[in-house]
């Protein structure tokens, strides 16, 4: 060892209420700055083993640790494996007066830069944060903040919306968003002045169009659309998979002031039926697929099959450039239906560039960035490629229905810069064979950005790994719009985070009654910014307090103020009196070798109230049973989290987003693992 560096410190707690956090390495993370994901590895001779990433003493990495010592109340000692490259001990005496004196002692490996004072400060940093835990402290919410013109400015420059070049052109553009508001209608308009000859549209199937013939077009289908019935007072619906025929929809019911409601591809005929009626549909957009779907249609709807919508524009003359309507039409999205029916949520109209801004802020996509989305445009993450896409001036890239490598060939063909997807297609993009993922270049790609539910922190790193640091992890939902977004350092850093808030977005970890929780506790997510839905079809919504919204979902804050999703507030499981998230036991299953997907759930016991059912999905040759699972998950879990069942599946019900439907898992033929 190079150096050695110890100092003292009194903490205002005893003994026995420090210790379980000072011998628990996974909680370091919650209270310590710069410390990263931690797991627990292995059991073996002395003590446990942990995996743990530390900024703390030069630049990120990974490191394994060993228990060395554990003498209880007493002493506490971690060794970097291999030796030689650095140990920490600490102490815990008596101080009196129910306090307790904490010695640390660091060795530290050869050129390390870290000093006693920067040690000893980030050491009394986090013994602070413990205390404030441990006396119930909670964290100070986030100031109610509106960006400044000047962050606003400068995050519209880098990505080069706001120009020096063409300002007659730029102004034309500033005039009409003004005009007709922050709405589809209103940035294909804008667009269309700014750079008419872009191209706008490459849709898999059909023509390309630039912003100029977009523009056209959709004033003249808005016309058709008019008059077959179209008015503010009723809607328009949408049932269709990625296609120019769908964009050209939604802006042609913006130019009207008319409400479109997108209608997921995989409801069945009777949810279809019902979106129909509970939102006062008068016309219905459809791909001929799904002709079987409309049969019982109301005769006062009518119904439009996408691939007749370019004739019937073709047949209609141009006329007088239409003027912005006197109501702004809104877009109403299903809810995902992973716990019961889908809801509409009314998505309200952005104000100004706030939505756009706020995810520029985090993720560096650029003007005239050709965005490949393969996730559906029925769903709030695919909606927003459209939305980020129009002040970009991006060429949209739209792939009918996701497949693997069909994705990468897209890619390589249209030189993707950028793409949005959920987390299942990246893991269908890594299950493809080495040597099929090396057939195309995928070197354009600087953004791939991926959201709708969580992803293991094997298939983070790995696709990292295979395609560069390029991730972005987006956590958000229909109901509040964007949360938090973890860049690719901060993916690396955890692979598990959903990262910060971006620019005009603020969260909370709120108790039962709105209270701020202390530092790492979990509790529920509250999430406030300018684009917090306006209820749900039905009349319902969500908590508020403080002005922020309830998300469902349960987390926490790290030491260094990055968000973690425990889980969805109805997926938590009571087991023998504990509160179990599945999300952490998915987590360490998705790490044993062979496991391709995996859900937890909770089912009905005699005895404990509730029992964890694990479902795997292996690979065919993986020679996985379940004792080979609960050996694995021994040491990488906590006892009261340890599966009763493990169930082996051929594949895992999920809606057309990706997210699993858990619900499902509880039928007669999931339960007995068929």
């Amino acid at each position: 060892m190079a150096d050695c560096v110890s100092f003292d410190l009194i903490v205002g707690h005893p003994r026995a209420d420090l210790w379980p956090v000072i011998t628990n390495p996974e909680l370091y993370p919650r209270f310590f700055r710069g410390v990263g994901a931690c797991e627990r590895i292995a059991t073996e001779g002395r003590g446990a083993r942990y995996r743990m990433r530390l900024g703390v003493c030069g630049p990120p990495a990974e490191h394994e640790w060993r228990v060395l010592l554990s003498r209880r109340g007493e002493q506490f000692v971690l060794d970097c494996e291999p030796g030689g490259q650095g140990s920490v001990s600490v102490k815990l005496a008596d101080a009196g007066g129910r306090q307790t004196r904490v010695q640390c002692m660091f060795f530290l490996p050869p050129g390390s830069r870290a000093t006693a004072a920067e040690l000893k400060e980030w050491i009394t940093d986090g013994l602070d944060r413990v205390g404030r835990s441990l006396k119930g402290i909670g964290e100070p919410l986030p100031p109610e903040r509106t960006p400044s013109t000047l962050q606003v400015a400068n995050v519209l420059v880098q990505a080069g919306i706001l120009t020096t070049a063409r300002p007659d052109r730029l102004v034309r553009q500033l005039r009409a968003a003004v005009k007709w508001g922050a709405t589809l209608a209103g940035g294909y308009t804008s667009a269309a002045l700014r750079s008419p000859k872009a191209l706008s549209l490459i849709d898999e199937k059909g023509p390309r169009w630039s912003f100029l013939d977009l523009a056209d077009r959709t004033d003249r289908l808005a016309s058709v659309l008019r008059k077959m019935g179209a008015a503010p007072d009723n809607k328009v619906a949408v049932l269709a998979r990625n296609s120019s025929a769908l964009i050209q929809t939604l802006v042609a019911c913006g130019k009207l002031g008319v409400d479109a409601v997108l209608l997921n591809t995989g409801l069945a005929e009777p949810q279809v039926l019902e979106g129909v009626h509970n939102n006062n549909v008068r016309i219905v957009v459809a791909d001929p697929e799904f002709t079987s779907l409309l049969k019982n249609l109301p005769h006062t709807v009518a119904w439009v099959p996408t691939d007749a919508l370019d004739p019937l524009i073709d047949r209609h003359p141009s006329g007088p450039k239409l003027a912005p309507p006197a109501t702004t039409g809104r877009l109403v999205v299903l809810t995902s239906g992973t716990t019961g029916n889908p809801k509409g949520a009314k998505r309200p109209t952005p104000k100004g560039l706030s939505a756009v801004v706020a995810l520029l802020s985090r993720v560096p996509l650029r003007s005239l960035d050709r965005i490949l989305v393969s996730t559906p445009l029925f769903h709030t993450w695919g909606l927003a490629a459209v939305q980020i896409g129009m002040p970009l001036r991006a060429t949209l890239v739209l792939q009918r229905k996701f497949d693997a490598e069909e994705c990468l060939r897209m890619i390589e063909e249209s030189r993707c810069t950028a793409m949005f997807v959920v987390p299942v297609m990246l893991q269908r993009i890594m299950a493809l064979p080495p040597e099929v993922r090396a057939r195309y270049d995928t070197s354009s790609l600087r953004v791939v950005i991926s959201s709708g539910s969580a992803m293991p922190a094997s298939l983070v790193i790995g696709f990292m790994d295979a395609f560069g640091d390029v991730l972005y992890n987006f956590y958000g939902s229909t109901e509040v719009s964007a949360a938090a977004i973890a860049a690719p350092e901060d993916l690396r850093a955890s692979p598990t985070t959903a990262g910060y808030p971006p620019l005009g977005s603020r969260l909370a970890i709120l108790g039962p009654n709105g209270e701020p929780l202390p530092p790492g506790e979990i509790g529920w997510i509250y999430v406030g910014n300018d684009m917090l839905f306006d209820g749900y079809t039905d009349g319902s919504g969500r908590n508020v307090r403080h002005n922020l919204m309830d998300t469902g979902d349960r987390g926490y804050l790290d030491a260094d103020g990055r968000l973690f999703i425990a889980g969805r507030d109805d997926d938590m499981i009571i087991s023998g009196g504990e509160n179990v998230f599945p999300r952490p036991v998915e987590e360490a299953l998705s790490t044993l070798p062979g496991v391709l997907d995996t859900a937890v759930i909770g089912v009905p016991d005699p005895e404990f109230g509730q029992r964890l059912v694990a479902y795997l999905v292996a690979h065919p040759h993986a020679g996985l049973d379940e004792r080979v699972v609960r050996d694995f998950l021994r040491h990488r879990v906590a006892r009261f989290e340890m599966p009763r069942e493990v169930r082996f599946v051929a594949d895992l019900p999920r809606t057309q987003t990706g997210k699993v439907l858990k619900r499902l898992l509880l039928e007669d033929g999931w339960l007995a693992g068929t």
